[in-house]
């Protein structure tokens, strides 16, 4: 995988700089291990992310094709060295590995390995995993280095800056993948609520005209049947509706479809559980940086619950496309920036990040009744325009409010990108 040995502050940075480029813990965990199998010109590599049942919830390594991979078998449990790194927190630098009187052996399909170093990954007190090394290539030997050891006290401290720098890494990633789980929970929860609403309208409906229909029967046959068919026509919504949740409530597709499916498919929902006529369109915008999807997922969620459950709108109308990086046109009215300070008269160019450069709009626009801006910072909290409004400047955007009472709002929120 690699042409040779790195060495040197350069080949430090390049490791570090890696590791803080991906947030999902599983990209985090092969970065580690590729970058320390690099940095130290060794044939294989591993980390282990422990659980708690003597096993390991993760294991990932680098230097082993797939083939041997699958016949080496299932995961190895915490014992002998591992054990030690995991359970002692102590770093272990061998000649030979399965000399060592600790060693439990290891299975028919598995590689030789002589020399060995290894580290614990830790925050703290708490032991995140266990960062190891074997067979060293090169071999350089120097004073410092054990009896028939290749690995080095030099290497066993850029593995410790690595180990250092490994933790803070996955501990990011960790806690980005749990707020990511809870803003799911949050959005799905949003979502399931407003999903019941509208089948539970449906059905009470198909109650109603069920009843009627009874009480016809006998008296007027024809409009008996005409409520019927009116059953039968509330009932087809309903499943709609129901069929609806089950592909909405779903996990959460950003990572997986994009933002302009992930959005296309979430107004869908709203559009059938809303009196108000709720339209998407996205004309030529490629896919953006996984934060700034994110962003502008969590604003147009946030724009579209004002606008249908504040605004009283008949119509909401959602795009996002590209721009040249000035402020497209919009209707008259009183504008807050981004900063929550209000100006009377006609919305002009707003001042963002990002431009006199391509960029991506998102525009949330309703016909709804609208608020005055002045009062924005009163208004601020209660309408989420605070929380979008950090979301737009966390990616190198900016965020512009355009409203007036009785004519309705428009969100519009620009990125650099796309």
């Amino acid at each position: 995988m690699t042409n040779g040995p790195r060495s040197g502050l350069t080949a430090v940075s390049t490791a570090l700089l890696a590791m803080s480029r991906h947030l999902q813990v599983r990209d985090v965990l092969k970065t580690i291990v590729v970058s320390a199998r690099e940095l130290l010109d060794a044939e294989y590599a591993a980390l282990g992310v422990p659980d708690d049942h003597g096993g390991f919830a993760q294991f990932v390594v680098d230097g082993v094709s797939e083939a041997q991979w699958k016949a080496i078998g299932p995961l190895p449990r915490q014992h002998g060295i591992l054990a030690a790194m995991i359970q002692d927190a102590t770093p272990q630098r061998l000649a030979d590995v399965s000399k060592d009187p600790r060693f439990g052996g290891w299975p028919a399909a598995h590689p030789p390995m002589h020399d060995f170093i290894g580290m614990p990954v830790a925050d703290g007190e708490e032991i995140l995993g266990a960062l190891f090394l074997a067979n060293k290539k090169g071999k350089g030997r120097d004073p410092a280095a054990k009896p028939g050891c290749g690995f080095t006290a030099e290497d066993e401290e850029l593995l410790r800056v690595l180990a250092q720098h490994a933790a803070i890494a996955l501990t990011n990633a960790r806690l980005y993948e749990r707020s990511r789980e809870l803003t799911i929970a949050g959005e799905r929860a949003r979502l399931a609520h407003e999903l019941h609403d509208a089948v539970a309208q449906k059905l009470f409906s198909l109650r109603l005209t069920a009843q009627a229909a009874t009480a016809l029967v006998d008296r007027d046959p024809a409009r008996a049947k005409e409520e019927l068919h009116e059953v039968g026509r509330l009932a087809a919504e309903a499943a709609d509706e129901l069929r609806a949740a089950v592909v909405e409530l779903r996990p959460a597709g950003l990572d997986e479809d994009g933002l302009v499916a992930t959005l296309r498919t979430q107004i869908q929902v709203l559009d059938r559980a809303h009196a108000a006529h709720v339209t998407f369109d996205s004309p030529g915008v490629r896919a953006l940086p996984a934060a700034q999807e994110e962003a502008l997922l969590r604003v147009a969620q946030e724009a579209l619950h004002n606008a249908l459950r504040h605004s009283g709108a008949e119509r909401v109308t959602v795009t996002l496309h590209r721009s040249g990086g000035d402020a497209t046109d919009r209707k008259g009215g009183r504008t807050a920036d981004a900063g929550g300070t209000g100006k009377t008269g006609k919305a002009g160019k707003a001042d963002k990040a990002g431009k006199g450069c391509q960029g991506v709009v998102l525009r949330v626009t309703d016909d709804g009744c609208g608020f005055d801006p002045s009062a924005v910072r009163r208004a601020g909290r209660h309408l989420g325009l605070v929380s979008m409004r950090d979301r737009a400047g966390g990616v190198g955007g900016g965020l512009t409010v355009t409203s007036e009472p009785g004519k309705g709002t428009t969100i519009e929120m620009e990125v650099p990108g796309g």
